[in-house]
Formats: structure tokens, C-alpha cells, sequence
């Protein structure tokens, strides 16, 4: 009879996971992460005093903006004009002083651990051929400006673009005006009104207000929340996660969502699905700062990856007159880091190879000082541009494609393998 017995196949994708032998039972991991959690609020605790432009003593002067009200907005913007018909009034025609946001006017602060914004500034004359109709796009900038202020209304990046086409041709002279008028008034960018379309998403472990309804992000689908544009309206941020999960593509927040990996491991998962864009770094800074937790980023192993991690950690240089407000400090690289590609046997055919222009933006970076200050960072980046390859997240998939919520992540965070 025993014969007859029919024997059991082992599931090809269940057991025999590479490294998945390896995991210890999730309460053992979980007891990792409710540590590493605890030591981080104990640190965010003890450097609540941060640090500002103002509590080093720099051999030069730093141009950075703040929170407006629309009403200061508003009377910034009359000042501005006032001094201008002044001026005409004077025989002396116009121009705008606008604020340099060349990179050579801007530098990494190893103390705030960000890019700021020297005060190096130049003329914007109406009466030159050079810059008479980027004068022109900024004085209409500042008209729209001003009527929001007066109405009290939001309007999108794309909005204000189409309100006179013709002078602007394209969105990009549009934005990059908006980005100067932002630093000339002294105001962030959110303070102008102007949002961008909405772009990152966030499930998991979180509930807050957004315009004063409640929102809890573990009952909103596969797909997340929308992260609000206007991160003035979001408040009440409640969360029982132990960290936050920073993915850098849609693809790999969709696997992680659908797994419901917050439940297994209580986290945040965000994703701006590419480039950061305003609104998710903004977001991000929030859950960090008023939920005291701690950040891991899953991005590709790419110099772009790291790319995308700095701009959050350190800031943008297109943004680097508002990187007190939009960076957010002691983000974690947890993968998918180069050295992950021999250690988790990712296999050759899943690998791509580096081009000339990959190659020299490792090296680029390796020459920033946000890398350098980072000892891991400098290890794992000359080994990518030592081995010329790289691989995407999606790689991992090679071994079934639960691997990455089931295997890999998890035993990142039970050995603490993080930068």
C-alpha cells in the first residue's frame, strides 16, 4: 500500500528561495526592527535642536526661504512692483535681481548634511535683447502670482503654463521663472499656490488628515493614496510602523502592495515612481519628522538610484534655495546595493552593463562630497563603476516574483544590512 502512496513535489518557488533557508521566524526580525526603530526615535529626540545656516559661522552668506502666508506673499510682490515703477518713474528702466542657481553657486554642507544656496545674484534688465523676454515671463509670473494670492486659490504648474502660451512656448521656461520667483520673494514653492500634479503614492501603515478628512492607507487598495499636493492641507499623522520604505519605482511599490508587506513587517511604503517630485519629498520630511521613524530606500543599482536617494537625503541643486524644507536627513541605502548582485547570485542575463555615460556619472559621484562623507557609499559606488553593471529591482524577480517581499527584503532587515 505504501507504494501506492502518492509523494509530495517540493514547490520549486516556495522552499528551495535562494537564501530563504537562511530567514529567521518574523517575530525574530521584528525584534530587530522595533530596535533599530527605537534607537532611531531616541536619536531624532536628542537632535531636535537642529542645526541652521545660521548656527555656523560660513566664510560666506547663504540665500534660503521660508513658509509664507499668502497675505506676505502678496505684499512682497507689491513691494517688488512698487520699486520697479519706481524705477521706470526715474528714467532708470527695469530689471529683476534675480538670486544664481548655477551649480557654481552652490555647495554641500557637511554640517546640515545638504546643498545650499550661496546669495550670488544677478540682473535681469528688460531693456537688453538677452533678457528682455525672460524679464517678460517673469514680471507675468509675478502677475499670476499675485492673483492667487488674491483669490486664494491652487492651481498646477500646467495651469499657469497655458495661461499665455505664447510667451512662455514651454512649460520648462515657465517652471524654471517660478523657481526664481520663488527665490527672489523668499517664499518655498508651495507657498506660491503653484503645485504640480499629483505624482507619488504612499500604503501602509498610516493614517492622517488631508483637508480634514481622515485617511488610513491600509485601506486604500493596491494602488495607495495620491500624495496631496498641497502638503499645507495633510495634518493628525498617526502610524504604528516601525520604518518607512522609500521605493524608487512604481513597479516594486506594486509588488509590495499587493503582498500587504506593512502587515508582515508594520511600515510606510512611498514611492514618487522615478524623479522625486516636490510634494512626495515634502511628505516624506513630514512622516519623518512628526512620526520620529526611521527611512530605508530601495532604489536601483544604478548611479541614478543614488541619485534619486541623495536628492532626498541631501537635496536638489534645481532646489537648492529650499533644501532646509525639502531634504530629509539619515536615510538608509538598503538596496538593491552592487555588492547584493554576487551575494544574492542575481544571475549574469539579469544584469545590464554600464554605458560610457553610466560609468561617468559613478564617477561624478564619487567626487561629491554627500558620497564621501559616507564611507559605504564610496565602497559600494566603486565597485559598480569597478564592475561596469548594474541592475534594477525588478532583477530580484529572476527568483519568482514574490522574492523581493518574501526573501530579500526580509533578510535585509533581519541582518541589518543597511547604509
Amino acid at each position: 500500500m505504501a507504494d501506492n502512496k502518492k509523494r509530495r513535489r517540493k514547490d520549486p518557488a516556495g522552499d528551495e528561495l535562494p537564501f530563504k533557508n537562511k530567514l529567521k521566524p518574523d517575530s525574530a526580525i521584528m525584534e530587530t526592527l522595533k530596535q533599530f526603530s527605537a534607537s532611531s526615535s531616541s536619536s531624532s529626540a536628542s537632535v531636535s535642536q537642529t542645526l541652521t545656516l545660521q548656527d555656523l559661522s560660513l566664510p560666506f552668506r547663504c540665500r534660503e526661504v521660508a513658509d509664507l502666508s499668502l497675505s506676505s506673499v502678496q505684499s512682497n510682490i507689491e513691494s517688488l512692483i512698487l520699486r520697479i515703477a519706481h524705477s521706470i518713474l526715474s528714467g532708470h528702466g527695469f530689471s529683476f535681481d534675480v538670486p544664481s542657481r548655477s551649480a557654481a553657486n552652490q555647495l554641500y554642507v557637511p554640517e546640515l548634511d545638504r546643498i545650499v544656496l550661496k546669495d550670488k545674484s544677478s540682473l535681469r534688465p528688460f531693456a537688453n535683447i538677452s533678457t528682455v523676454r525672460k524679464s517678460a515671463i517673469t514680471a507675468r509670473i509675478l502677475q499670476l502670482i499675485h492673483q492667487l494670492c488674491l483669490k486664494g486659490i491652487h492651481v498646477t504648474k500646467r495651469d499657469l503654463f497655458y495661461t499665455d502660451v505664447k510667451l512662455f512656448q514651454d512649460q520648462i521656461q515657465s517652471d524654471a521663472v517660478l523657481d526664481d520667483v520663488s527665490c527672489m520673494l523668499g517664499c518655498t514653492r508651495s507657498s506660491l499656490n503653484v503645485v504640480a500634479a499629483e505624482k507619488g503614492v504612499v500604503v501602509g501603515r498610516l493614517i492622517f488628515s488631508d483637508n480634514g478628512d481622515m485617511i488610513d492607507c491600509t485601506k486604500m487598495g493596491m494602488g495607495g493614496k495620491a500624495i496631496p499636493p498641497n502638503i499645507d492641507r495633510v495634518g493628525d499623522m498617526q502610524s504604528d510602523a516601525l520604518f518607512i520604505l522609500l521605493v524608487e519605482k512604481d513597479a516594486a511599490y506594486m509588488r509590495l502592495a499587493e503582498d500587504r508587506f506593512y502587515n508582515r513587517f508594520p511600515c510606510i511604503i512611498v514611492t514618487a515612481k522615478g524623479q522625486p517630485d516636490v510634494s512626495t519629498r515634502l511628505f516624506l520630511r513630514k512622516m519623518k519628522i512628526e512620526l520620529k521613524l526611521p527611512v530605508l530606500a530601495l532604489v536601483d543599482s544604478d548611479p541614478y538610484g543614488l541619485k534619486i536617494l541623495s536628492v532626498y537625503g541631501c537635496g536638489s541643486k534645481n532646489m537648492s534655495y529650499d533644501s532646509a524644507n525639502l531634504t530629509t536627513p539619515d536615510i538608509k541605502w538598503l538596496g538593491v546595493r552592487p555588492s547584493d548582485l554576487d551575494k544574492y547570485k542575481i544571475p549574469e542575463q539579469c544584469r545590464l552593463p554600464m554605458t560610457e555615460q553610466d560609468i561617468k556619472t559613478g564617477k561624478d559621484l564619487l567626487e561629491e562630497d554627500f558620497v564621501k562623507k559616507n564611507p559605504g557609499w564610496v565602497e559600494e559606488l566603486t565597485l559598480m563603476v569597478k564592475t561596469k553593471q548594474k541592475a534594477e529591482i525588478q532583477a530580484l524577480s529572476t527568483f519568482g516574483f514574490q522574492y523581493l517581499s518574501e526573501v530579500y527584503l526580509p533578510l535585509k532587515l533581519q541582518q541589518k544590512d543597511w547604509l
